[in-house]
């Protein structure tokens, strides 16, 4: 059966390969299942039924597929020994016919078939190439424009589909207006309503900061500097610590760069949040002192199996390496993975002073 609306989509299958990548295959194999339902329908059909399309021609067949029985076939799905063998000789019991269909005015319905089948299939594949796109993108810092900001879940305009920001990914302290120009962090990409592809984006998330380190400074982009770790109050304070295996590299000032001038691009994006870099080091006492900066460390007491750090500050700097709130000392933990206990020198000499005498009361009893 002939349909000339059939080959032209059979043209137009091969443009959408070209132009979009979506193979020829994929929709011609769509539009044959979709033409078995099709026939099924309209003919009331509950035949074994394939379809198959010329690519060249556009010649549309349609077989009702009848399994070889040796005796009382059920004429609908089943044809006798006897009878396939006239076809074919060499037809046995269990083997498959294929017998051609005709139906009259099947050629208008094909063509409308295939017009949505078509239709269809580009909308899926246009959403999948999407989708791969985007999932590619996790882990990547992408920019939008904000289509709805009403103090609950932003939605961005990425271009090729939305950005969602939930509350819980937003920066505390700001403040999103429609229009307003934006970069987050891919966190995930998810499949949303009609599978359309929706994207999670973060702008308080710790490696968001992480990114934009990599986009301002080179030798981290290009491996000589490395992040160790990240701790972050989002839109309140971040601590970073870097390393560098070349000793040539100070990793601090060159995140710092020349009077704060590259780590200022970084904080002018987080609207202002404060941001501490510290050197990385394998001894947990050092990178512990170092971990509480801006405050100053006189000691620090290490007990490796419990993880533990005793941390001896002078009495003005006590509130400082505490932190408003404890925040100070609670990023220095997260940032080390080390609990911390912060006293100051006087609380100290206190304490010690208590423990000798319980020490003496135990030996005179």
């Amino acid at each position: 059966m002939k349909n000339i609306d059939v080959k032209e989509f059979i043209g137009a299958m091969e443009e959408l390969e070209k132009e979009r990548g979506i193979k020829k295959e994929y929709l011609i194999e769509s539009l044959e299942a979709a033409l078995v339902t099709a026939y099924k329908k309209n003919f009331e059909s509950v035949d074994n039924v394939k379809v198959t399309i010329d690519e060249k021609s556009g010649d549309i067949h349609i077989y009702s597929l009848k399994t070889v029985v040796a005796e009382y076939p059920d004429p609908l799905l089943e044809i006798s020994v006897e009878d396939a063998q006239k076809i074919d000789s060499h037809y046995n019991e269990g083997d498959i016919v294929s017998l051609e269909i005709k139906p009259k005015d099947f050629g208008r319905i094909a063509a409308q078939t295939a017009k949505q089948v078509v239709v269809q299939k580009i909308r899926e594949a246009e959403r999948d190439m999407v989708f791969t796109e985007y999932n590619d993108k996790k882990g990547e810092i992408v920019s939008g424009l904000i289509q709805k900001a009403d103090g609950g879940i932003v939605v961005m305009d990425l271009g090729k589909l939305e950005g969602v920001m939930p509350i819980k990914e937003q920066i505390p302290t700001e403040h999103y207006k429609v229009n307003d120009k934006v970069r987050g962090y891919v966190l995930e990409v998810e499949r949303g309503i009609k599978g359309n592809p929706q994207v999670i984006v973060s702008r308080s998330h710790p490696d968001f900061v992480r990114k934009l380190f990599e986009f301002e400074i080179p030798e981290i982009y290009e491996g000589l500097i490395e992040i160790k770790s990240i701790s972050r109050d989002a839109g309140s304070r971040s601590k970073l610590a870097v390393y560098s295996k070349d000793q040539n590299i100070d990793p601090v000032g060159s995140c710092v760069g020349q009077k704060g001038v590259r780590i200022q691009n970084i904080i002018n994006e987080l609207n202002g949040e404060k941001i501490d870099v510290i050197e990385w080091s394998e001894d947990p006492a050092v990178y512990i002192a170092a971990a509480l900066l801006p405050a100053q460390v006189l000691a620090v007491d290490i007990k490796e199996e419990e993880k533990f750090a005793q941390v001896i500050v002078p009495d003005d700097q006590l509130s400082l390496a505490i932190g408003k709130s404890g925040q100070n000392a609670r990023l220095a933990a997260r940032l080390t993975n080390w609990k911390i206990d912060i006293k100051s020198e006087t609380q100290f000499r206190e304490m010690l002073e208590k423990q000798a005498g319980e020490d003496t009361t135990e030996t005179e009893e």
